[in-house]
C-alpha cells in the first residue's frame, strides 16, 4: 500500500483525489492540503461528491508528519512558486510527483535551483518529478517514444491544437482571450499574457534525450483573432477581439532549426471549422507523421499522468528526474 497525500485541491487536484479514491487497494489517501482557508476542516468527501472522511487542513506540517511515500503537488507553474512546497516535502522524506511545468525540466529555466534541490533530494534519498500532458508527454515525451524507430533525426515538428473553453478565468487572462489586439500585444511585451508554459522544458527534454546540443530557444506569441462572436462562462469575445494565444518555441543547433513545437490555444475553434488534435512529424529516416484527433482533455491527461507515475517513483533514483528517466508509465487500473 502507498500512502499519499495531495497539496492543492484545485481542478487538477480533485481529479488526482478522485484518481486516488479509485484504487483503495494500491493507495492510502494521508492528506489533502489547501492553501484556501475557507476549505479547512472540510472532508475530501465533500468537495468530490463521494465517500471519503480525509479532511483538508492548511497544516501542512501535519500531513506530512503521517510520513506519505509520495506526495503530489497540484498548484503553481512556476518553480518559485512550488519552492517551499516541495522543499517541504523533500525534507519529510516524501517523494514527490509536481504538476508544475517549469519542473519538467527545471534546469532550462532557473540551473541554480535544479543544482540546489538536486542536493537536497539526494540528501534525503527521494525523487522529484514533473509530470503532465504538456510537458510531460505530448510535446516531449512522446516525441522521445517515437524519436525510438529512426535511423535518422534531421528536425522535429510537433503541434497541439486544443480547446479553451473549459478552463477559468486565469487561463483566459493568461492567453489574452478577450483582449482587444493592441491590449493583447501589450500583455505579451509586459509579461501578462504568457501564452503556454513550458516551451524551454520540452524542447531540451527532448534534445537531451536524444543527444542534441540546443543553444538558441526562440519563442513567438500571436493573438488568434476571432470572425464570430465567441462565449464562455467566464469571457466573452466580439469579432475582431482576440480569442487565443498561438504560441510557438523554436530550439536552434548552431543557427539550425532543430525543434519547432506550436501550440495554438482558444476557445471554442469549432465555431470556425478548427478540429483539435495532436500532431507529430519527425523529419528523418524513417519519417513519423502522427496525429491523434481530437486532443487529448488537458485536464484528464495531466491528473492520470501524475497518478500513473505514482508507483513509478517509489522505485526511483534520488534526485530530480525528468519523465524520460523512468519507465515507460502504463495504465494503472482501478481497484474498487
Amino acid at each position: 500500500m502507498i500512502k499519499v497525500a495531495v497539496w492543492g485541491t484545485g481542478m487538477m487536484g480533485q481529479g488526482l483525489l478522485g484518481y486516488i479514491l479509485d484504487r483503495p487497494k494500491d493507495v492510502e489517501l494521508v492528506g489533502a492540503i489547501v492553501t484556501s482557508p475557507a476549505k479547512e476542516g472540510k472532508p475530501v468527501g465533500e468537495l468530490l461528491g463521494r465517500d471519503c472522511d480525509i479532511r483538508m487542513t492548511t497544516d501542512a506540517a501535519a500531513v506530512l508528519a503521517k510520513k506519505p511515500d509520495v506526495v503530489c503537488v497540484c498548484t503553481q507553474s512556476n518553480l518559485h512558486e512550488v519552492s517551499e512546497q516541495v522543499e517541504a516535502c523533500v525534507t519529510a522524506g516524501a517523494n514527490v510527483l509536481c504538476i508544475a511545468e517549469k519542473l519538467a525540466f527545471p534546469w532550462a529555466s532557473d540551473p541554480d535551483w535544479a543544482e540546489r534541490f538536486e542536493d537536497l533530494a539526494m540528501d534525503h534519498d527521494v525523487s522529484i518529478l514533473g509530470t503532465g500532458i504538456n510537458p510531460g508527454f505530448i510535446l516531449d515525451a512522446l516525441i522521445v517514444a517515437w524519436s525510438s524507430i529512426c535511423l535518422r533525426i534531421d528536425r522535429i515538428e510537433a503541434e497541439r491544437v486544443n480547446d479553451l473553453s473549459p478552463f477559468g478565468p486565469t487561463v483566459m487572462q493568461s492567453q489574452g482571450v478577450g483582449t482587444t489586439v493592441e491590449e493583447f500585444e501589450r500583455g505579451v511585451a509586459d509579461g501578462t499574457i504568457v501564452g503556454h508554459i513550458g516551451f524551454p522544458e520540452s524542447i531540451n527534454l527532448i534534445a537531451s534525450a536524444i543527444g542534441w546540443d540546443i543553444d538558441e530557444i526562440v519563442e513567438t506569441r500571436e493573438p488568434i483573432i476571432t470572425s464570430v462572436p465567441r462565449e464562455t462562462p467566464h469571457v466573452k469575445v466580439a469579432p475582431g477581439d482576440v480569442c487565443g494565444c498561438r504560441h510557438i518555441g523554436r530550439g536552434y543547433s548552431e543557427g539550425e532549426l532543430k525543434i519547432e513545437l506550436v501550440h495554438p490555444q482558444q476557445i471554442h475553434p469549432g465555431l470556425e471549422g478548427i478540429e483539435t488534435g495532436d500532431y507529430i512529424r519527425i523529419i528523418g529516416d524513417p519519417e513519423v507523421h502522427m496525429a491523434n484527433k481530437p486532443e487529448i482533455p488537458g485536464g484528464k491527461g495531466t491528473y492520470a499522468s501524475t497518478g500513473n507515475y505514482i508507483p513509478l517513483i517509489i522505485d526511483a533514483p534520488a534526485g530530480i528526474l525528468t519523465v524520460t528517466d523512468l519507465p515507460i508509465p502504463r495504465f494503472w487500473a482501478p481497484t474498487e
